[in-house]
């Protein structure tokens, strides 16, 4: 099954695809949408939606994993991340694909065994597991990918 991972945001949108086949997960891609600072907001999500489309069609992808959106402190970043969510889910709809939304502790636990683990043992267990030599930058392409191998390990089809 082919899956892509999305790490959302206004600014940088981090994706990623891969492939199980039994219990191997290869990669396939990965990338990050981006957004000019400065451009208004309708236009960055227009922007983020088209070009989130494109990968679809190109990657043809059967699922979509998406990051839950995490209250912080700040905000108008979480406001802004969840209209970045807003197109993501629409795009992945819009395609036909089935949607899975994962807490940030549970993408932890599924690639490292732990719910606390850093950015930097993510991203590790990402590069590992993917057999890559190194680290996928930049850091929301990583996380995208995070994102799908955890969806990877936590579907049983495929």
């Amino acid at each position: 099954m082919r899956t892509i991972g999305i790490d959302p945001g206004t600014a940088r949108m981090g994706w990623g695809v891969v492939e199980k086949q039994g219990s191997d997960v290869r990669l396939v891609e990965f990338g990050v949408l981006t957004t000019p600072a400065g451009m208004p907001q309708a236009e960055r999500l227009h922007h983020l939606y088209t070009g989130l489309v494109q990968i679809l069609q190109r990657y043809q992808p059967q699922a979509g994993a998406v990051e839950e959106l995490f209250f912080g402190k700040n905000v108008n970043t979480a406001i802004t991340v969840g209209q970045a969510r807003g197109v993501v889910l629409l795009a992945l709809h819009q395609a036909g694909l089935s949607i899975h939304e994962y807490k940030p502790l549970v993408v932890k636990q599924a690639l490292t065994g732990y719910g606390g683990a850093d950015k930097r043992q993510m991203q590790e267990m990402v590069r590992i597991t993917l057999g890559l030599s190194s680290i996928p930058r930049p850091d929301d392409a990583a996380d995208a990918l995070a994102i799908a191998i955890c969806h990877a390990y936590t579907n049983q089809v495929g």
